[in-house]
């Protein structure tokens, strides 16, 4: 299978390609970013270009089996008016020049990345892929986002649209910014930490791509989370006994408002997202608890 995967060069993306190359396929990396790692393997293409703008990159679209759209700025910083266009536009126009550049090509399959943030705050309800929309900026995003890797639909493309929760790595994500309050003896939850955080292995998240690809039957909204989603207060707890580090040092929700400003708020949202459609079609989760994967991360 020729697999091509935007935002190539970065977290999630680098650690599909080894990933994909292991087990025979070819691959084809874009990204506005210079090509890094996997350059000198036979079966693996990069191709720098910017994604929100069309260009000749469109080509490789056409003639690939499979599409992983994961290209998107960074979400984690302080959000300006600027940074917030970026954050809607590097999404929503890669994946317009994504769906524009499909040719028809029998069998196609795109695996679009969007965000669990796309439910807002629920509170401890248990969230399916079924569960509505929030009314926050990220829900903006993910909404707009997912209704342009749909129009792929209208050219026969598979369309799969992969909601991602936390995605615990050590080389990208959420993870390295938590552990440096974590080492120094100050980590702790956020606020009262009584909401709920879904998470995932990189690892596992990789295997579900996979399991996608394979799975001519499944496609629509995948929820790309751990079966077992914990409050923050919790996460805390396991981090900081892994670390073997305290974490009892909590960020007052006022704090994080100043620190992160609009982020910051939204980042006390509640999901309590459970992956339905993964466990449904019998994908098994290498890593379901979180003690277990921030063990192999971390150790």
């Amino acid at each position: 299978m020729k697999i091509l995967i935007t935002g190539a060069a970065g977290f999630v993306g680098m650690q599909m390609i080894p990933f994909f190359l292991e087990r025979g396929h070819e691959v084809v990396g874009v990204d506005h970013n210079p090509p890094a790692g996997q350059s000198g393997h036979s079966r693996y293409t990069y191709i720098q270009a910017d994604t929100t703008e069309a260009g000749g990159w469109q080509k490789a679209v056409a003639d690939a089996d499979a599409v992983i759209n994961l290209a998107g700025k960074n979400i984690f910083g302080r959000w300006t008016g600027a940074t917030k266009t970026a954050i809607m536009e590097s999404r929503v126009r890669t994946t317009r020049n994504v769906v524009d550049a499909f040719s028809g090509k029998k069998d196609t399959v795109l695996c679009s990345a969007s965000a669990v943030g796309y439910y807002g705050d629920k509170g401890d309800t248990v969230i399916g892929e079924d569960g509505g929309p929030g009314n926050d900026f990220l829900t903006e995003v993910s909404v707009a986002w997912e209704s342009e890797a749909l129009r792929a639909r209208d050219t026969g493309v598979r369309v799969a649209i992969m909601r991602f929760a936390l995605v615990m790595g050590t080389t990208g994500g959420a993870l390295p910014v938590m552990l440096p309050a974590f080492k120094a003896f100050v980590g702790g939850p956020m606020s009262d930490g009584n909401h709920f955080m879904p998470w995932i292995h990189v690892k596992d998240l990789v295997r579900a791509f996979a399991f996608v690809l394979d799975r001519p039957d499944v496609d629509g909204v995948i929820n790309c989370s751990a079966p077992n989603p914990v409050r923050n207060a919790e996460f805390s707890r396991t981090l900081g006994k892994v670390l073997n580090r305290p974490a009892f040092f909590r960020v007052p929700g006022f704090a994080l408002r100043l620190v992160m400003g609009e982020l910051g708020a939204l980042m006390l949202n509640s999901q309590r997202a459970v992956p339905e459609k993964l466990l449904k079609n019998g994908f098994s989760f290498e890593f379901p608890h979180l003690e277990g994967a921030l063990t192999d991360l971390l150790r």
